[in-house]
Order: C-alpha cells, then structure tokens, then sequence
C-alpha cells in the first residue's frame, strides 16, 4: 500500500518503540513517511534502537517521552509536536497496559491505569489532533479481549471495548471534516507484553491448535494491515475495527 505524498507526512505513534508500536514505526519508514513521531514511556534504549532503524530507512525520527496515563502529559506533548512540526497526517494509538489477573482480583487503580492509557488517552490524543489535522487518519490498536471472555484479561478487554467504541463514534463525528478513523483488532501477537501472561506456554500451545492460520502472529502482521488503514485503498472504510488473528475467532 502506498502512502501518498509520503516524504511530507508527518506521523505520531504512541506506545512506539516496542511490540506492535514498533512494527508500525518501521512500516511507516519502510513507505517512505517523511517524518514519524514516537511516543513511549519509559524504556529509552528500545527507543533509541527504533530511532536508529527508523533513521537507517531515510526517515527523521523523533523520540517523546510521556505518560499517557497523565491528562497533562498528553497536553504538554501535543505542544511540543505543535510548536516542533506543525501538523499531523497520521496518528497511530498503540499504547497498552493492563494487570494480567483475574477481574474479580483488579484493584482500583489498576481498572483506572488500565482504562486511562488503552482508552481515555485515545480520545484525549484525538481530540488534541484536531488542531493539527486538516484531514488525516487515525488507527487504534485493540485486541480481541474486547469481545471474549479471556482468563486474567478482564480490565484490558473492558479498555479494549471502550476503545473500539471510541472509534466508532469519531468516526461518525470526523469524516465530514476529512479524518478516517479505524482500528485494528490484533489476535495472540508475540510480543513481550504476551509473555506476561499467566502458564504463558500453555496458553500459546492451545492458541496455535485451533488456530485455522496454524500459528500466533507477529507484530507485522499487524502493522501491515495498518498500513492498508492508512493507504487512500482504505478511504471508504470508516469507525471499523478489523480483525486480524490468523482466523482464531472463528472458531
């Protein structure tokens, strides 16, 4: 899929620097976007690592460090990518967090943590890309724990909902003004965030045995289809979310 006019668009991704964040990152370079944004939190040699591949492709590439958890720190990146480049053409949301546990055992602030950084901050993150936005497209990541009942999942597949709701009703709300929003539904991915899981080999195995594809996927698998989201291929898709699990769900 190609991005037109990719050397002057400007794109941020947040949760950038590892996992599907990451592989978006560098698909975006590898489609020659000019100039890609990425947010992260905490972790500034996965960081630096994405910058140098990202570099290494032919794109400039920013690294902002910031807390997506904190209203504040949302404003004060958006001023920062409004005073530093002025506009935006693509804004990828794939920042997560969430307590692998048992929902009944979530403690407050980890429901709160859990729905402020998968869902609040997308909409807070979109609201601050009007400014900046003329028209444009927006994906968030979401994942399949928002309509299945997954064990030790239950505050991040609450998020997730939440998310993917989000997504509709802007999407509603913006395509008069030229956004496209979307999102992707990403099944069991390998990423480092999976491991965390509760008898995570176990899980894997059983995963992999009904799944028609025969496999987990892999953080490109997502990216690539972000990029079709992303790509005018896209432009009569509007407020959905796709799935791509290598058919798990249809089982």
């Amino acid at each position: 899929m190609i991005v037109p006019d990719a050397a002057e668009k400007v794109a941020l991704v947040c949760g950038g620097s590892r996992g599907i964040g990451k592989a978006v990152v560098l698909a975006l370079a590898g489609r020659g976007v000019g100039t890609i944004v990425v947010n992260y939190l905490q972790d500034d040699e996965a960081a630096a690592q994405t910058k140098a591949q990202v570099e290494a492709a032919g794109s400039a590439c920013y690294l902002e460090r910031a807390n997506l958890g904190f209203p504040q720190e949302i404003d004060a990146l958006f001023e920062r990518i409004g005073q530093k480049y002025r506009r935006l053409d693509i804004f990828i949301h794939a920042a997560a967090y969430g307590a692998f546990k048992p929902l009944h055992r979530v403690k407050p602030n980890q429901w709160d943590l859990s729905m402020a950084i998968n869902a609040r901050s997308f909409l807070q993150c979109t609201q601050r890309c009007l400014s900046l936005m003329p028209s444009g497209k927006i994906v968030a990541i979401s994942s399949l724990g928002s309509l299945r009942s997954i064990p030790n999942y239950g505050a991040i597949g609450a998020s997730k909902a939440a998310l993917e709701a989000s997504v509709r009703q802007l999407a509603m709300e913006l395509c008069p003004r030229g956004i496209q929003v979307n999102g992707v539904s990403a099944g069991f991915v390998r990423t480092s965030s999976l491991a965390k899981f509760p008898e995570f080999e176990k899980m894997l195995d059983q995963v992999i045995a009904v799944t028609p594809a025969g496999r987990i996927g892999t953080p490109e698998d997502v990216a690539r289809v972000v990029m079709l989201l992303i790509s005018p291929e896209s432009d009569w898709i509007q407020g959905q979310v796709i799935v791509a699990d290598g058919g798990f769900s249809l089982i």
